[in-house]
């Protein structure tokens, strides 16, 4: 009886140790499974990523062209007037001549109204007004021309030695000019010549 239960208990060691190895065996192939499993979607991730950077043939952006400058133009702050006469000094019986001369500074064609419009002879004794050709002008007219750098323009007014006024009144002072030193000044729109002084006799 005694061999009995020491065989039994024998028989249900060995059932229970092969039921311990037999679970640590399937667990082990269980994990080895996993294992496997994981790696192989590692694997499989890698590749796709791999395959998503590479772009074999893609063409490069071209690069966006430059914008076209805009065509210059010229600096009519370098455009001058100047005032002249032909001589400095007159008899009684000699008119003036008085000249305006449009110059381009600039190093580019400038395009300037030298019309009639745009044009005034301005003849001043001291604080006296003595003489404008706007005065008394029928008609005025515009007159565009391009003048090439460093070229001039020209202008000439004979000068009669007369007076006027704004409107082209009657002048109630005498209608001539006497001796004595005179200014010239020349406008041509906005702009303003240096003075120019000469001596009628």
């Amino acid at each position: 009886m005694y061999r009995r239960r020491r065989l039994f208990a024998g028989v249900a060691l060995l059932l229970v140790l092969g039921l311990i190895a037999g679970g640590v065996a399937t667990v082990s192939s269980l994990l080895g499974g996993a294992e496997r499993a994981v790696s192989a979607e590692d694997s499989t991730q890698g590749s796709s990523t791999a395959g998503s950077t590479a772009q074999p043939g893609a063409t490069p952006s071209a690069s966006p062209s430059a914008t076209p400058s805009a065509s210059p133009t010229c600096d009519q702050k370098l455009v001058t007037v100047k005032a002249a006469t032909n001589k400095t000094s007159y008899a009684a019986d000699e008119k003036p001549v008085l000249s305006l001369t449009v110059t381009n500074g600039g190093k580019l064609p400038c395009k300037v109204n030298i019309g009639t419009s745009q044009m005034d002879f301005l003849v001043t004794s001291g604080s006296d007004r003595v003489f404008s050709s706007a005065d008394c002008q029928a008609a005025s007219t515009d007159l565009v021309k391009t003048i090439a750098p460093g070229k001039s323009e020209t202008a000439n007014f004979p000068w009669p030695r007369n007076r006027s006024v704004q409107g082209c009144e009657t002048v109630p002072d005498g209608s001539v000019a006497g001796s004595g030193y005179y200014v010239f000044i020349a406008k041509l729109g906005a702009k303003v010549s240096p003075p120019t002084v000469f001596q009628l006799g």
